[in-house]
Protein backbone atom coordinates (compact mmCIF):
# COMPACT_ATOMS: atom_id res chain seq x y z
CA UNK A 1 0.00 0.00 0.00
CA UNK A 2 1.71 3.64 -0.95
CA UNK A 3 1.01 5.19 2.22
CA UNK A 4 2.39 2.26 4.13
CA UNK A 5 5.79 2.45 2.02
CA UNK A 6 5.67 6.51 2.27
CA UNK A 7 4.26 8.29 5.15
CA UNK A 8 4.58 5.66 7.50
CA UNK A 9 8.20 5.02 6.37
CA UNK A 10 9.05 8.74 6.17
CA UNK A 11 7.83 8.82 9.72
CA UNK A 12 9.78 6.11 11.60
CA UNK A 13 12.93 7.42 9.71
CA UNK A 14 11.96 10.84 10.91
CA UNK A 15 11.89 8.94 14.43
CA UNK A 16 15.13 7.65 14.37
CA UNK A 17 16.90 10.67 13.22
CA UNK A 18 15.05 12.79 16.19
CA UNK A 19 16.56 9.83 18.55
CA UNK A 20 20.35 10.06 17.16
CA UNK A 21 20.04 6.81 15.04
CA UNK A 22 21.38 8.09 11.50
CA UNK A 23 24.01 4.78 11.08
CA UNK A 24 26.01 5.26 7.82
CA UNK A 25 23.96 8.82 6.61
CA UNK A 26 26.09 10.59 9.68
CA UNK A 27 28.92 10.33 6.91
CA UNK A 28 26.93 12.86 4.53
CA UNK A 29 25.27 14.78 7.59
CA UNK A 30 27.99 15.65 9.80
CA UNK A 31 29.77 17.70 7.08
CA UNK A 32 26.38 19.02 6.30
CA UNK A 33 26.17 19.93 9.93
CA UNK A 34 29.56 22.17 9.25
CA UNK A 35 27.82 23.85 6.73
CA UNK A 36 24.62 24.35 8.33
CA UNK A 37 26.81 26.02 10.99
CA UNK A 38 28.76 28.19 8.86
CA UNK A 39 25.96 29.26 7.03
CA UNK A 40 23.89 29.98 10.54
CA UNK A 41 26.84 32.35 11.84
CA UNK A 42 27.17 34.08 8.18
CA UNK A 43 23.35 35.17 8.74
CA UNK A 44 24.06 36.19 12.55
CA UNK A 45 26.70 38.37 11.02
CA UNK A 46 24.43 39.97 8.53
CA UNK A 47 21.86 41.39 10.27
CA UNK A 48 24.30 42.52 13.53
CA UNK A 49 25.92 44.20 10.70
CA UNK A 50 23.03 45.65 9.80
CA UNK A 51 23.89 43.64 5.90
CA UNK A 52 20.00 42.42 6.37
CA UNK A 53 17.25 44.86 7.28
CA UNK A 54 15.39 44.14 10.16
CA UNK A 55 12.04 46.31 11.73
CA UNK A 56 9.94 46.39 14.64
CA UNK A 57 6.67 47.18 15.24
CA UNK A 58 4.44 49.98 17.54
CA UNK A 59 3.62 47.14 20.19
CA UNK A 60 5.57 44.67 22.54
CA UNK A 61 6.57 41.89 20.62
CA UNK A 62 7.02 38.21 22.38
CA UNK A 63 8.46 35.32 20.84
CA UNK A 64 7.99 31.47 21.70
CA UNK A 65 10.67 29.27 20.45
CA UNK A 66 12.88 26.89 20.89
CA UNK A 67 16.41 25.46 19.76
CA UNK A 68 15.70 22.20 18.88
CA UNK A 69 13.85 20.60 15.91
CA UNK A 70 9.97 20.42 16.79
CA UNK A 71 8.90 18.22 20.09
CA UNK A 72 9.46 20.81 22.82
CA UNK A 73 6.17 21.96 23.62
CA UNK A 74 6.31 25.61 21.73
CA UNK A 75 2.89 25.42 20.96
CA UNK A 76 0.93 24.66 24.17
CA UNK A 77 3.36 27.24 25.29
CA UNK A 78 2.26 29.97 23.67
CA UNK A 79 -1.15 28.83 24.80
CA UNK A 80 0.01 28.85 28.25
CA UNK A 81 1.68 32.71 27.79
CA UNK A 82 -1.20 33.80 25.44
CA UNK A 83 -3.61 32.91 28.50
CA UNK A 84 -1.66 35.13 30.90
CA UNK A 85 -1.37 37.84 29.16
CA UNK A 86 -4.83 38.41 28.21
CA UNK A 87 -5.28 37.36 32.35
CA UNK A 88 -3.08 40.73 32.74
CA UNK A 89 -5.76 42.49 30.63
CA UNK A 90 -3.63 42.51 27.66
CA UNK A 91 -5.37 42.02 23.70
CA UNK A 92 -3.03 39.40 22.17
CA UNK A 93 -2.37 38.47 18.60
CA UNK A 94 -0.56 35.43 17.76
CA UNK A 95 1.17 35.58 14.80
CA UNK A 96 2.64 31.97 13.09
CA UNK A 97 4.48 31.14 9.95
CA UNK A 98 1.95 28.64 9.74
CA UNK A 99 4.23 25.44 8.41
CA UNK A 100 3.16 23.80 5.73
CA UNK A 101 0.19 25.78 4.73
CA UNK A 102 -1.53 26.48 1.37
CA UNK A 103 -1.57 30.07 1.30
CA UNK A 104 -3.63 31.77 -0.52
CA UNK A 105 -2.32 34.90 0.19
CA UNK A 106 1.24 36.27 1.67
CA UNK A 107 -0.73 37.32 5.28
CA UNK A 108 -3.82 35.76 6.49
CA UNK A 109 -6.20 36.26 9.02
CA UNK A 110 -7.24 32.46 11.02
CA UNK A 111 -8.97 34.20 13.69
CA UNK A 112 -9.68 37.79 14.97
CA UNK A 113 -11.10 36.01 18.30
CA UNK A 114 -14.27 34.50 17.33
CA UNK A 115 -14.66 31.48 14.80
CA UNK A 116 -11.84 30.19 13.20
CA UNK A 117 -11.94 31.41 9.39
CA UNK A 118 -9.94 29.02 7.52
CA UNK A 119 -9.31 25.18 7.11
CA UNK A 120 -6.34 23.37 8.52
CA UNK A 121 -4.57 23.66 4.69
CA UNK A 122 -5.00 27.31 4.37
CA UNK A 123 -3.82 28.07 8.44
CA UNK A 124 -1.86 25.30 9.14
CA UNK A 125 -2.48 22.50 12.18
CA UNK A 126 -0.80 24.46 15.18
CA UNK A 127 -2.14 28.03 14.29
CA UNK A 128 -5.94 26.21 14.02
CA UNK A 129 -5.28 24.67 17.13
CA UNK A 130 -4.45 27.77 19.04
CA UNK A 131 -7.60 29.68 17.06
CA UNK A 132 -9.83 26.93 18.40
CA UNK A 133 -8.09 26.72 22.00
CA UNK A 134 -7.65 30.80 22.44
CA UNK A 135 -11.07 32.54 21.73
CA UNK A 136 -11.46 36.02 22.30
CA UNK A 137 -7.14 35.81 21.27
CA UNK A 138 -6.56 36.76 17.19
CA UNK A 139 -4.64 34.64 14.60
CA UNK A 140 -2.62 36.01 12.28
CA UNK A 141 -0.68 33.77 9.80
CA UNK A 142 1.97 34.77 7.25
CA UNK A 143 5.79 33.44 6.13
CA UNK A 144 7.22 36.82 6.53
CA UNK A 145 6.45 37.57 10.33
CA UNK A 146 7.65 41.40 9.74
CA UNK A 147 5.05 41.74 7.33
CA UNK A 148 2.18 39.70 9.65
CA UNK A 149 2.92 41.33 12.51
CA UNK A 150 2.19 44.87 10.39
CA UNK A 151 -0.98 43.60 9.30
CA UNK A 152 -1.52 42.56 12.87
CA UNK A 153 -1.04 45.70 14.42
CA UNK A 154 -2.85 47.71 11.63
CA UNK A 155 -5.88 45.63 11.52
CA UNK A 156 -6.36 44.47 15.08
CA UNK A 157 -4.61 46.79 17.49
CA UNK A 158 -3.30 44.24 19.45
CA UNK A 159 -1.37 45.15 23.28
CA UNK A 160 0.96 42.09 22.79
CA UNK A 161 2.42 40.61 19.09
CA UNK A 162 3.10 36.57 20.50
CA UNK A 163 5.10 35.01 17.76
CA UNK A 164 4.71 31.48 17.68
CA UNK A 165 8.02 29.83 16.84
CA UNK A 166 10.50 32.39 16.35
CA UNK A 167 13.66 32.08 18.17
CA UNK A 168 15.46 31.71 14.73
CA UNK A 169 13.63 35.18 13.20
CA UNK A 170 16.09 37.55 12.69
CA UNK A 171 13.86 40.26 10.30
CA UNK A 172 11.05 41.08 12.90
CA UNK A 173 13.14 42.63 16.51
CA UNK A 174 11.29 41.17 19.47
CA UNK A 175 11.25 42.69 22.75
CA UNK A 176 10.82 39.12 24.76
CA UNK A 177 12.65 36.19 24.08
CA UNK A 178 10.98 33.09 25.38
CA UNK A 179 12.63 29.67 24.65
CA UNK A 180 10.97 25.99 25.45
CA UNK A 181 13.34 23.34 26.29
CA UNK A 182 12.54 19.30 26.44
CA UNK A 183 13.39 18.59 30.66
CA UNK A 184 14.53 14.87 29.21
CA UNK A 185 16.24 15.84 26.43
CA UNK A 186 17.10 19.68 26.13
CA UNK A 187 19.94 19.83 23.72
CA UNK A 188 18.29 17.08 21.45
CA UNK A 189 20.54 14.03 20.16
CA UNK A 190 23.17 14.23 17.33
CA UNK A 191 24.38 17.69 17.90
CA UNK A 192 23.80 20.26 15.37
CA UNK A 193 21.12 20.25 12.10
CA UNK A 194 21.27 18.14 10.57
CA UNK A 195 23.02 15.48 11.81
CA UNK A 196 21.50 16.17 15.23
CA UNK A 197 18.28 18.45 16.02
CA UNK A 198 19.58 21.40 17.26
CA UNK A 199 18.44 24.31 15.12
CA UNK A 200 21.31 26.48 17.29
CA UNK A 201 24.13 25.99 19.34
CA UNK A 202 23.24 25.52 23.49
CA UNK A 203 25.25 29.49 23.70
CA UNK A 204 22.42 30.88 21.57
CA UNK A 205 20.03 30.43 24.58
CA UNK A 206 22.20 33.92 26.09
CA UNK A 207 19.43 35.61 23.92
CA UNK A 208 16.47 34.06 25.93
CA UNK A 209 15.25 36.46 28.55
CA UNK A 210 12.77 33.98 29.58
CA UNK A 211 13.18 30.08 29.45
CA UNK A 212 10.11 27.16 29.97
CA UNK A 213 10.80 23.85 30.29
CA UNK A 214 8.59 20.99 29.46
CA UNK A 215 8.14 17.32 30.55
CA UNK A 216 9.63 18.76 33.62
CA UNK A 217 7.91 15.39 36.09
CA UNK A 218 8.09 16.88 39.46
CA UNK A 219 9.55 13.35 40.59
CA UNK A 220 12.40 14.02 39.08
CA UNK A 221 15.63 15.92 40.32
CA UNK A 222 16.20 19.43 38.20
CA UNK A 223 18.71 21.07 40.14
CA UNK A 224 21.85 20.00 37.81
CA UNK A 225 19.85 20.50 34.76
CA UNK A 226 18.61 24.33 35.84
CA UNK A 227 22.55 24.66 36.68
CA UNK A 228 23.33 23.33 33.32
CA UNK A 229 20.78 25.77 31.70
CA UNK A 230 22.14 28.95 33.92
CA UNK A 231 25.27 28.37 32.27
CA UNK A 232 24.32 29.39 28.68
CA UNK A 233 20.76 31.32 29.69
CA UNK A 234 22.63 33.56 32.39
CA UNK A 235 20.06 34.67 34.77
CA UNK A 236 16.65 34.32 32.37
CA UNK A 237 14.24 33.03 34.72
CA UNK A 238 13.48 29.23 34.36
CA UNK A 239 9.58 27.94 34.42
CA UNK A 240 9.00 24.18 35.12
CA UNK A 241 6.10 22.73 33.63
CA UNK A 242 4.61 19.36 32.04
CA UNK A 243 1.45 18.19 30.38
CA UNK A 244 -1.80 17.91 32.25
CA UNK A 245 -4.28 15.71 30.29
CA UNK A 246 -7.98 17.85 29.65
CA UNK A 247 -10.20 15.14 28.44
CA UNK A 248 -11.13 12.95 25.19
CA UNK A 249 -13.61 13.64 22.34
CA UNK A 250 -15.20 11.48 19.79
CA UNK A 251 -14.02 12.80 16.78
CA UNK A 252 -17.45 11.59 14.88
CA UNK A 253 -19.74 12.84 17.09
CA UNK A 254 -17.80 15.61 18.85
CA UNK A 255 -18.92 14.50 22.52
CA UNK A 256 -16.15 13.96 25.50
CA UNK A 257 -15.53 10.95 26.14
CA UNK A 258 -14.76 10.29 30.16
CA UNK A 259 -11.06 9.53 31.17
CA UNK A 260 -12.28 6.49 32.63
CA UNK A 261 -13.61 5.07 29.07
CA UNK A 262 -10.32 4.62 28.19
CA UNK A 263 -9.00 2.23 30.96
CA UNK A 264 -8.45 -1.70 30.31
CA UNK A 265 -8.87 -0.94 26.52
CA UNK A 266 -6.73 -1.77 23.59
CA UNK A 267 -5.60 1.38 21.85
CA UNK A 268 -3.96 1.72 18.41
CA UNK A 269 -2.26 5.34 18.66
CA UNK A 270 -1.39 7.26 16.00
CA UNK A 271 -0.26 10.75 15.21
CA UNK A 272 1.79 12.92 13.10
CA UNK A 273 3.86 14.95 15.53
CA UNK A 274 7.82 15.20 16.56
CA UNK A 275 7.22 12.80 19.50
CA UNK A 276 4.12 10.43 18.99
CA UNK A 277 5.58 7.92 21.58
CA UNK A 278 4.98 10.86 24.10
CA UNK A 279 0.79 10.06 23.09
CA UNK A 280 1.11 6.49 23.88
CA UNK A 281 3.01 7.44 27.50
CA UNK A 282 -0.15 9.54 27.91
CA UNK A 283 -2.54 6.77 27.01
CA UNK A 284 -0.90 4.40 28.94
CA UNK A 285 -0.83 6.82 32.18
CA UNK A 286 -4.97 6.55 31.70
CA UNK A 287 -4.84 3.00 32.15
CA UNK A 288 -5.35 2.20 28.32
CA UNK A 289 -3.74 -1.03 27.09
CA UNK A 290 -1.30 0.36 24.15
CA UNK A 291 -1.42 -2.05 20.86
CA UNK A 292 1.68 0.12 18.87
CA UNK A 293 2.14 3.86 17.94
CA UNK A 294 1.96 4.41 13.80
CA UNK A 295 3.90 7.40 13.66
CA UNK A 296 3.59 9.79 10.20
CA UNK A 297 5.67 12.25 9.53
CA UNK A 298 5.50 15.74 11.62
CA UNK A 299 2.51 18.19 10.12
CA UNK A 300 1.57 15.00 8.20
CA UNK A 301 -1.63 15.28 5.47
CA UNK A 302 -4.25 12.81 5.93
CA UNK A 303 -5.43 11.04 2.83
CA UNK A 304 -8.59 8.69 2.84
CA UNK A 305 -5.94 5.33 2.76
CA UNK A 306 -3.94 6.53 5.45
CA UNK A 307 -7.20 5.70 8.03
CA UNK A 308 -7.57 2.90 5.89
CA UNK A 309 -3.87 1.46 6.76
CA UNK A 310 -4.03 2.82 10.44
CA UNK A 311 -7.71 0.31 11.11
CA UNK A 312 -6.14 -2.22 9.07
CA UNK A 313 -3.15 -1.88 11.82
CA UNK A 314 -5.22 -2.05 14.52
CA UNK A 315 -7.16 -4.61 13.32
CA UNK A 316 -3.76 -6.81 13.07
CA UNK A 317 -2.48 -6.33 17.09
CA UNK A 318 -6.28 -6.37 18.21
CA UNK A 319 -7.29 -2.85 18.99
CA UNK A 320 -10.69 -1.90 19.60
CA UNK A 321 -10.12 2.12 19.83
CA UNK A 322 -8.16 4.50 17.96
CA UNK A 323 -6.59 7.57 19.60
CA UNK A 324 -4.38 10.59 18.04
CA UNK A 325 -4.09 14.38 19.51
CA UNK A 326 -6.10 16.97 19.02
CA UNK A 327 -2.80 18.70 16.72
CA UNK A 328 -3.72 15.62 14.18
CA UNK A 329 -7.52 16.50 14.67
CA UNK A 330 -7.63 19.59 13.27
CA UNK A 331 -6.13 17.92 10.17
CA UNK A 332 -8.40 14.55 9.96
CA UNK A 333 -12.03 15.89 7.96
CA UNK A 334 -14.96 14.34 7.06
CA UNK A 335 -13.33 12.73 4.04
CA UNK A 336 -10.55 11.19 6.03
CA UNK A 337 -12.88 9.79 8.70
CA UNK A 338 -15.59 8.55 6.89
CA UNK A 339 -13.32 6.35 4.59
CA UNK A 340 -12.33 4.54 7.62
CA UNK A 341 -14.59 1.60 6.21
CA UNK A 342 -16.45 0.16 9.66
CA UNK A 343 -16.93 1.82 12.69
CA UNK A 344 -13.27 1.78 14.81
CA UNK A 345 -13.87 4.76 16.93
CA UNK A 346 -11.66 7.66 16.48
CA UNK A 347 -11.07 9.60 19.89
CA UNK A 348 -8.90 13.04 20.32
CA UNK A 349 -6.60 13.55 23.23
CA UNK A 350 -6.35 16.90 24.61
CA UNK A 351 -3.34 18.19 26.77
CA UNK A 352 -2.04 21.70 27.82
CA UNK A 353 1.04 22.94 29.48
CA UNK A 354 1.03 24.34 33.26
CA UNK A 355 3.79 24.97 35.67
CA UNK A 356 4.91 21.84 38.09
CA UNK A 357 3.66 22.48 41.80
CA UNK A 358 6.85 24.64 43.82
CA UNK A 359 7.85 25.97 40.01
CA UNK A 360 8.33 29.95 40.51
CA UNK A 361 4.76 30.89 38.41
CA UNK A 362 5.11 34.82 40.10
CA UNK A 363 8.36 35.06 39.58
CA UNK A 364 8.31 33.86 35.72
CA UNK A 365 5.48 35.94 35.06
CA UNK A 366 6.51 39.22 36.80
CA UNK A 367 9.46 39.16 34.36
CA UNK A 368 7.17 38.56 31.80
CA UNK A 369 5.37 41.47 32.43
CA UNK A 370 7.86 43.47 33.18
CA UNK A 371 9.74 42.88 29.93
CA UNK A 372 5.99 44.00 28.29
CA UNK A 373 5.75 46.89 29.90
CA UNK A 374 9.25 48.26 29.82
CA UNK A 375 8.74 48.26 25.76
CA UNK A 376 5.01 50.19 26.38
CA UNK A 377 6.48 52.64 27.99
CA UNK A 378 9.79 53.29 26.17
CA UNK A 379 6.97 53.62 23.07
CA UNK A 380 4.64 55.99 24.95
CA UNK A 381 8.17 58.13 25.32
CA UNK A 382 9.24 58.07 22.14
CA UNK A 383 5.29 59.58 20.92
CA UNK A 384 5.41 62.39 23.16
CA UNK A 385 6.14 65.98 21.90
Amino acid sequence: MTTKSGALRRGRLVRAWREGRVGPLGLVLTPASWAYRAGFLAREAAYRRGWLARGRLSCPVVSVGNIAVGGTGKTPAVEMVARWLVEDGRRVAIVSRGYGRRAAAPVELVSDGGTPRLPAEQAGDEPLLLARRLPGVAVVVGADRLAAGRWAVAELRPDVVLLDDAFQQRRLLKDVEIVCLDARAPWGAGGLFPRGTLREPRAALARAHLVVLTRADRRRNLAGLFQEIGQYAGPAPCLATDYVIEGLRDLGSGAPEPREAIAGRGVLAFAGIAAPERLAEALAGLGAIVRGVVAFPDHHRYRRQDLVAVVHRARVVGASLLVTTEKDAVRLGPVELESRGDALPVWALGVRLQPVAGAPVDAWRAALRAGVDRVGRDARAEARP
